[in-house]
């Protein structure tokens, strides 16, 4: 009986490997088309380099494995027993004394082992992708559109400068009828260049534009700004030819020092994060300390004054007041409302302080669990896809990719709602994180439950026929 268990166990891991690459890749495919469909208007027509692009889409792409590698479990599992149980091969195995759990053992092992390396993933690999991918992508979001000068338009993009170029010919770099404004003095429209024809060529490192004019003027209002003269002088000189040199350095990728981000939450690991509460929960205690010391002072601001004693005489004083008990009063009255807007202010802005810090205490709290919850789903949604796949009885891409598609949205809609509600304070972070967990767990079991009785969970013919059993005994 071993030989046909070690050929069925090969069967099935065979059968279970092409499946999860190629749906692992597609997901993957799929998340990283709508990336570009989100950041598209920041990436096209800044001139990037092929270099530039691939190093974003790598990044990216591996920032996308913790959505892509549950869907591809779940699919690739349905995938694999709804074949196994489409040819009648798990209805071989259990004939032959092989139960469905054992049948499972080789491909739980292997869910283990994607689990465990994407628990490694997670906490090592993600964050410096994420690191690597954030700070590319703020720089490319940053950077300026690639140099584009359209006929009759005046053309802003280089710095200190307006241009504007009436045609261009065919060769790409002659110019007719070209205007320039120079605003490097930052005094206004004071200088500018017309000419009839020019050249436009690009230096071969692409840092510099040079522009050569022929037949042109030069026009230059000589006003000095500490004078207002009712008329200013202005300088007109006339060239035959002329050369300037537009500095492109700016239209350059700058890349920004990657330090700035390191502290975000999605590029820290395990230990890390830990450090970083501990870091916050000690910086909140140390405020609210801070705080009710501070605060303490106010109560007692009238304590042995001089403005006590007044106020006390004041108070017990009969008929007719003094003059002076009234303005001793008044000037306590001041006192005490200006005391109690600045504790007000003090308040409220420790209030905001300290809500601050526990909002982003939360997400730090919540990246730590979510380097644990992505190892557990893909865990969780084996143990769902291969009971269905036994269950459904059908193979290919077709209504495993729907059903698969159904459970992990449900999947992924009550894991966004558990963060968002653990990151707006409303329910503990514990539970917004394992929530999802939580109901996959049950619902695995009841499919393995089923799966091993052979319901019939998904027969409508079943389903037709308790209808059926049920409107006849109603009729009788």
């Amino acid at each position: 009986m071993k030989l046909p268990v070690k050929k069925l166990t090969s069967l099935v891991l065979s059968s279970f490997i092409g499946p999860f690459i190629m749906t692992f890749f597609i997901a993957l495919f799929v998340l990283l088309m709508q990336f570009l469909w989100k950041y598209i208007d920041d990436l096209v027509g800044k001139g990037l380099d092929w270099w530039t692009i691939t190093k974003l889409l790598a990044y990216t792409s591996t920032t996308l494995v913790p959505m892509a590698l549950p869907l591809a479990i779940l699919l690739s599992s349905i995938m694999t027993f709804g074949n196994l149980a489409e040819h009648y091969e798990i209805v071989a195995a259990k004939s032959a004394g092989i139960s469905l759990q054992r049948l499972m053992r080789p491909l739980v092992i292997v869910a283990i082992m994607i689990s465990v390396g994407a628990f490694f993933f997670s906490n090592y690999v993600l964050p410096y992708s994420n690191l690597k991918m954030g700070s590319l992508l703020y720089d490319v979001r940053q950077q300026k559109p690639a140099l584009f000068i359209k006929e009759g338009v005046f053309y802003n993009g280089i710095d200190g400068y307006s241009i504007k170029i009436g045609k261009k010919l065919s060769d790409g770099k002659s110019i007719r009828n070209i205007m320039i404004y120079d605003h490097t003095n930052n005094m206004g429209n004071r200088k500018v260049v017309v000419a009839d024809s020019g050249s436009m060529v690009m230096t071969d490192d692409k840092r510099y534009l040079i522009v050569t004019l022929f037949r042109g003027h030069s026009y230059e209002d000589q006003q000095n700004r500490k004078r207002n003269y009712d008329t200013s002088p202005l300088l007109r000189t006339t060239f035959d030819s002329e050369v300037i040199r537009f500095d492109l350095s700016s239209f350059q990728l700058s890349r920004t020092n990657e330090d700035l981000f390191k502290d975000n939450y999605q590029m820290l690991n395990v230990f890390q994060l830990n450090a970083m509460q501990d870091t916050f929960r000690l910086q909140s205690a140390l405020r609210i300390y801070r705080f009710k010391k501070d605060l303490v002072p106010y109560f007692h601001f009238l304590k042995d004054s001089s403005l006590m004693g007044a106020a006390s005489a004041a108070t017990i004083a009969k008929w007719p007041i003094k003059k002076s008990d009234v303005k001793t009063s008044s000037l306590l009255f001041e006192t005490a409302t200006s005391q109690a807007r600045v504790i007000k202010s003090y308040i409220e802005s420790t209030k905001d302080d300290l809500n601050s810090r526990n909002r982003a205490y939360l997400k730090y709290k919540i990246e730590w669990h979510r380097k644990f919850t992505l190892s557990i789903a893909c865990l969780l949604l084996f143990l769902i896809g291969a009971p269905l796949g036994a269950i459904i009885r059908k193979g290919g891409l077709g209504l495993p990719i729907v059903i698969s598609i159904a459970f992990f949205l449900c999947y992924h809609i009550i894991s966004i709602t558990g963060e968002k509600f653990a990151k707006e304070g409303v329910i503990s972070v514990e539970r917004g994180m394992w929530q999802s967990s939580l109901v996959l767990l049950p619902i695995g079991l009841f499919l393995v439950y089923k799966a091993t009785h052979d319901s019939a969970l998904f027969d409508m013919d079943a389903y037709k026929s308790f209808f059926r059993r049920l409107f006849r005994k109603k009729t009788a």
